[in-house]
């Protein structure tokens, strides 16, 4: 996926995350609408994730075409 893509994967995950809170306003989620909307912010995390990393590549005069999408548990796992 190249940096356009990424940034229009992450635009379509945050719409769909947008419509499920957006939907529910005044009212709980579902367990199934629940999972949802937190896969959607792990998938997000992971996307911005490799979208910083290809750019940091780049801008040191590296290939970004190098960099993989990294597991769940360790873009979670960051400390902030």
């Amino acid at each position: 996926m190249d940096d356009a893509q990424l940034r229009h994967h992450i635009t379509e995950l945050v719409e769909e995350e947008h419509h499920l809170e957006r939907a529910h306003t005044g009212r709980g989620l579902s367990d199934d609408e629940r999972s949802r909307l937190d896969a959607l912010g792990v998938e997000l995390d992971r996307t911005w994730d490799l979208l910083r990393r290809r750019e940091a590549r780049r801008r040191a005069g590296q290939d970004p075409e190098v960099e993989q999408e990294r597991s769940a548990k360790v873009v979670e796992g960051y400390q902030q």
